[in-house]
């Protein structure tokens, strides 16, 4: 019998609770799910400040927290290309197939389209507090940020002092004001 497989791509920087909450949600609809860690190329930058690795290491982890059967799942790093007619190609030859898309995107949801995918928009959880982006502001700015992510990304960014990073990515140097 034949598996259905999604993918979902994004940046996880870093992995918060929405972003296994859509995971959780997607698995409910397809025998796989191929979870592709976007802009895999960045890293050391306010917006971007985990590695591919480190992101990786965080969603192995936190799926196994969850109890996600490791065999459902595929982790693959995805570098930007920059050349948005021909980024499904490229998508498709880092992964195995897939037969759904799930994407909030309007250009990833375009392009797939174009290329006879089925698109589907994953459900947004809480999106106001479960961000990548308020996960990073509360870091910097000293709030509890440990309740919006699983505790593996925790753990991860603990490891990997990950803090410190964020503090020390977000001081603008004189030149920058």
């Amino acid at each position: 019998m034949k598996k259905v497989r999604g993918i979902l791509i994004g940046r996880m920087q870093p992995v918060h609770n929405g972003h296994m909450q859509v995971i959780n949600r997607i698995l409910e609809e397809v025998d796989e799910i191929i979870i592709g860690i976007g802009s895999a190329q960045l890293s050391h930058e306010l917006k971007d400040p985990f590695t591919a690795g480190e992101r990786v290491v965080m969603i192995s982890q936190a799926l196994a927290e969850a109890g996600v059967d490791a065999s459902r799942y595929y982790i693959i790093p995805m570098q930007d290309i920059n050349f948005n007619a021909i980024w499904p190609s490229h998508v498709k030859m880092l992964t195995p197939p897939f037969s759904i898309v799930y994407s909030g995107n309007p250009l990833v949801k375009q392009l797939f389209s174009e290329e006879g995918f089925e698109v589907r928009q994953p459900p947004l959880y809480d999106r106001m507090r479960l961000s990548g982006t308020e996960v990073r502001r509360r870091i910097i700015e000293g709030e509890n940020w440990e309740e919006l992510v699983p505790k593996a990304t925790v753990n991860v960014i603990s490891e990997i002092k990950g803090l410190e990073r964020i503090k020390n990515l977000s001081i603008k140097e004189v030149s920058d004001i």
